[in-house]
């Protein structure tokens, strides 16, 4: 007997930039799903000050576009109603998955709807910090925490707040989105740089800790070694660290590249030898996931970063790994990198196996099928059964 597969509708504003719709083609490719998606028809990027219209780039994912309320306002927008019953109503879907923090206007909108049809509802998050939120904040957070049939925490540390926050349920650790792995791919191994060259990507501000890449560079410099640097990105900061490059007197060694788009990141990164994400907390601040390391991953070569955050849980390597604001320690890292080709290698494997197997769009679509999978048949569906069972990956035991 032929098993339908799952229905799934995701509802997100990430999805209005078609890059970021790859996970969701590669979940419609199994056969096992079908997808839709509910997502603004515009957004405003305030970070850039840029307005984005809903890119069509997947013809499996079945799209309703919908105005929105608030357009940028991360946690306050809100769907057009009426826009929301049409996709609901059209799609039927078995699950809906919002992509949305559990305190946001957009999740408590997404939540009521879910109720009154009676469909099951899965969302993910990103918050890794215990905010200070208002009373309606507090409210919109438990009721969304009520409904949910299963909490996805973008982070190890998001996982636990969810349950210091009341809920019950079943919870997973997996990011928002893999990696694409056609389209990051490994260099060429004919591709060699004439110095070791030291990559970032990102923005250039005080939480991404350029400042302490840079003092690590000059220790680098003080021990002979033969590199450059390129920082790929702009920020506020970028003028603060251009001086205290030259303080340093390594500003000749600095390549200041500027941001790039993110189709030219597979490019960029192919350039290094290495990936650094020197990142630390801050009061409002701390790294969610660092997706630019597994995107380096994917390429074939190292990638080192700081305890900030998620980024040891991504890595999964502690030698590769270096205190938050450390500049001996990423400075030893580094060199170590340098002066054994041996080491380089072993660790450019690893990060190739490990983007494979954890973070590629397939190996998510796989993870999000089982989820789904599991949630049905807990419901008396028989959808599951034709989807074979894979490794458990719930919070208790996710080594991420």
């Amino acid at each position: 007997m032929k098993i339908s597969p799952i229905r799934v509708l995701f509802v997100s504003h990430t999805y209005v930039v078609g890059v970021n719709q790859g996970k969701l083609d590669a979940i419609a490719a199994t056969d096992q799903a079908e997808v839709g998606l509910l997502v603004p028809k515009q957004w405003k990027a305030v970070q850039w000050n840029k307005k984005f219209a809903v890119e069509k780039p997947y013809p499996r994912i079945r799209l309703y576009p919908s105005p929105v309320l608030f357009s940028g306002r991360v946690g306050a927008y809100i769907y057009s109603p009426l826009a929301v019953l049409k996709a609901i109503i059209d799609f039927r879907p078995d699950i809906i998955q919002v992509e949305q923090e559990v305190f946001s206007l957009s999740a408590l909108e997404i939540t009521i709807f879910a109720r009154l049809l009676n469909k099951s509802v899965v969302f993910f998050g990103w918050e890794n910090m215990d905010r200070r939120l208002s009373p309606l904040r507090r409210w919109i957070r438990q009721f969304v925490l009520k409904t949910a049939k299963y909490i996805i925490a973008g982070n190890c540390e998001g996982g636990e707040l969810v349950k210091q926050w009341g809920y019950q349920g079943p919870v997973e650790v997996m990011p928002q989105m893999g990696v694409d792995t056609e389209l990051f791919t490994p260099r060429p191994p004919e591709q060699k740089n004439s110095e070791f060259c030291i990559g970032f990507v990102g923005r250039l501000s005080y939480q991404k800790g350029i400042d302490v890449l840079i003092a690590a560079a000059h220790l680098l410099r003080e021990q002979g070694y033969n590199f450059r640097v390129i920082l790929c990105g702009s920020g506020n900061d970028e003028l603060i660290f251009r001086q205290e490059a030259q303080k340093y007197g390594v500003d000749e060694l600095i390549t200041w590249q500027g941001g790039v788009r993110h189709d030219e990141v597979p490019q960029e990164i192919k350039k290094f030898d290495v990936l650094v994400l020197p990142s630390r907390t801050v009061t409002t601040w701390k790294e969610q996931f660092g997706h630019v390391l597994i995107e380096a991953m994917a390429t074939g070569i190292p990638v080192v970063g700081s305890d900030c955050g998620e980024i040891p849980n991504v890595i999964g390597r502690s030698d590769l790994v270096f205190t938050e604001g450390n500049a001996q320690e990423l400075a030893a890292i580094l060199a170590r990198l340098i002066s054994d080709p041996a080491w380089w290698s072993e660790v450019a494997n690893y990060s190739l196996n490990r983007v494979y197997q954890h973070y590629s769009h397939k190996r998510i679509a796989e993870r999000l099928i089982e989820l789904w999978s599991n949630i049905l048949t807990q419901q008396g569906g028989s959808v599951a059964s034709a989807i074979p069972a894979s490794n458990s990956h719930s919070m208790e035991i996710q080594s991420e």
